[in-house]
């Protein structure tokens, strides 16, 4: 119930909404609007302090907190925030003493400021968890959605697909057997990869075997049509990613780009770690005739898995999909190493 408030995103939101809050408290004030500049700069200064000491100590705690159960941990969350804001009001009333007489605190002194922070603290913290509670359990829904669209994906290996596999091999027994026996060893790992439903992720070395797996069952099939491009460098492979995300890229790249078109085409998979980021990107030519209409079925895929994407590297994954001199072009850029609360 408890976020990762370690976490850079949660500490500029921190920062950003306690600066929101001293803007409202020193508009609330009785004061005239010419003070309101005056009155400001204290204010966030205060109110930035108690953020910051909560959010560190939040921070620090997270772990055991989050071994408790939720109603207990988000008890210990919103005393942590009360004690902080009182605590920082208090060192303020040592710490500065002149301040009082300048008119920085309320009327009734140093035990109505400790009062006031106390309450006002307790009613923004409570909001404020109450909110990310909400937010998490939509997160978690989205997730929910993504894995039941992968079971989809998982159940969906298309049939025409199978049922080609198993005529190149059945033409390859007759010719090569020893390259027969390779694809059967593929496409047992592309169906035992698809029906493996337990795991809720895998690394980039394995995804990245499984789309060659994959490709080299269509080169069997498709022969001279079909040319593919590696271009990897560098890139982690103990990186982790959701289940079947290259796959479906590149079985789109086929049955979109590929496969339709009379003559031959290229996939070209291009691959670089840079600045903690893996880039990946998928480019296939595209048939000569009505390529916007060819490339619009990799919809569903690419849905699926910018989703799941999302929700294993929330707000720091990317995928995106343009044309690019006539090919298309799908890129997936995620953050590695990845610390998820």
């Amino acid at each position: 119930m408890l976020p990762d408030f370690c976490s850079v995103p949660m500490a500029l939101g921190v920062v950003l909404y306690g600066e929101l809050l001293a803007v409202l408290l020193a508009l609330a004030g009785s004061s005239p609007l010419g003070d309101f500049w005056e009155r400001l700069g204290p204010l966030s200064l205060l109110v930035l302090g108690m953020v910051l000491v909560a959010a560190s100590l939040l921070c620090v705690l997270g772990a055991p907190l989050r071994r408790l159960p939720g109603v207990a941990a988000v008890s210990v969350a919103l005393g942590l925030i009360v004690a902080s804001a009182v605590l920082v009001a208090y060192l303020c009333t040592l710490l500065l003493p002149w301040a009082e007489g300048a008119g920085l605190f309320p009327d009734d002194g140093a035990t109505g400021l400790l009062i006031r922070a106390a309450l006002i603290s307790a009613i923004v913290g409570a909001l404020l968890l109450r909110y990310l509670y909400l937010h998490q359990q939509w997160r978690a829904q989205v997730e929910a959605v993504a894995n039941a669209r992968l079971k989809t994906l998982q159940a969906r290996i298309r049939p025409h697909f199978l049922f080609n596999s198993m005529n190149t091999i059945a033409s390859l027994t007759q010719t090569d057997p020893r390259l027969a026996e390779e694809v059967v060893e593929d496409l047992a790992d592309l169906f035992r990869a698809s029906l493996a439903t337990d795991a809720d992720r895998t690394t980039l070395a394995e995804e990245l075997a499984l789309a060659r797996r994959y490709l080299n069952i269509e080169a069997q099939r498709l022969g001279d049509r079909m040319h593919v491009i590696w271009d990897l460098e560098g890139l982690p492979g103990d990186a982790p990613v959701p289940p079947l995300i290259l796959q479906p890229l590149v079985e789109n790249a086929v049955y979109h780009g590929i496969q339709p078109s009379l003559v031959s085409g290229e996939i070209r998979i291009v691959g670089r770690y840079r600045r903690g980021a893996v880039n990946l990107s998928i480019r296939n030519s595209l048939p000569a005739a009505d390529m916007t209409r060819r490339h619009q079925g990799s919809g569903m895929a690419l849905a699926n898995v910018s989703q799941r994407m999302e929700a294993m590297f929330p707000g720091a994954a990317r995928v995106t999909r343009s044309l690019v001199e006539g090919d298309y072009l799908v890129r997936l850029v995620f953050p590695y190493p990845w610390r998820q609360s």
